[in-house]
């Protein structure tokens, strides 16, 4: 009995789903690095509802993280067009890895963070099960070789 990521969503529409999720992400952090705040009133009260602390929303924090998030994107919609390619694939494993320890993360932060705040509560709505839900289409993207090569 072999184990097989589920079927039901097709590797293109998990490759679209990673791919426009981290590139909006990506989008998002570029329009912090410009010194805009939204949704947020100001610096202090974004970095504590996205990141649960006072941290910097300068662009050398920023553009590096937006960089990564597209490149993590370009992987993944790389690898959806070419499944047989294995460094697409190992990278694709990578923003799948990277993805799950997010979620790993925000699973933590509910119980380690204080209830009640921004962060905890967009934590728990959005944050963790996002990028749970991201991982496990970068898993499927990532294992459409092999899904292919069963068949």
């Amino acid at each position: 009995m072999s184990y097989r990521l589920s079927t039901t969503v097709p590797p293109t529409r998990a490759a679209v789903l990673v791919v426009s999720v981290l590139t909006a992400d990506a989008v998002l952090h570029l329009y912090w690095a410009t010194g805009a705040t939204w949704p947020a009133a100001d610096e202090g009260s974004l970095s504590r509802a996205v990141l649960g602390r006072d941290v910097p929303f300068t662009p050398p924090v920023l553009l590096p993280l937006a960089a990564l998030l597209l490149a993590a994107a370009a992987l993944v919609g790389a690898h959806s067009r070419r499944p047989g390619h294995p460094v697409l694939r190992l990278g694709t494993l990578a923003v799948a890895a990277g993805l799950s320890l997010r979620a790993l993360a925000g699973i933590y932060w509910l119980f380690a963070e204080e209830t009640g705040t921004a962060f905890h509560r967009l934590n728990l709505v959005l944050y963790t099960p996002l990028c749970a839900l991201l991982a496990c289409a970068a898993l499927r993207v990532a294992w459409w070789k092999d899904a292919a090569r069963a068949r």
